[in-house]
């Protein structure tokens, strides 16, 4: 399942990916702390989440749980942006990317080995 998370919503992610499961009232706690959200935004986001299936949500004291993993976030994001911003072209995104960011010579070999295991 694909889910497109917005800003805000990823912002709740991370917390809870970071930290594992929480109250919705830790969270808001912890969003207050690190960006200034007051208790109201952190409730509407979870709310978002939960609806989106990127939180299970668990009774009592209302335990927030991450439904979905960072890793297929960033597989959906990823593909996300190389279907609107290089046609759908892997080849396209990756030499974009090659070309816009100098390597370090590690960087270079790790991803050779990378492509070697393509093969």
């Amino acid at each position: 399942m694909d889910i497109k998370l917005f800003d805000s919503e990823l912002k709740v992610m991370e917390v809870l990916w970071k930290n594992g499961d929480m109250t919705a009232g830790q969270l808001a706690k912890l969003l207050k702390e690190e960006i200034g959200w007051n208790r109201n935004t952190t409730y509407t986001v979870i709310k978002k989440c939960i609806e989106k299936g990127a939180i299970e949500r668990e009774e009592p004291n209302f335990i927030c749980r991450a439904a979905i993993s960072r890793i297929k976030v960033q597989k959906y994001e990823t593909k996300e942006l190389i279907e609107k911003m290089y046609d759908g072209s892997n080849m396209n995104f990756f030499a974009a990317f090659l070309n816009e960011k100098s390597l370090s010579e590690d960087e270079i070999k790790m991803l050779k080995q990378m492509v070697e295991k393509l093969k």
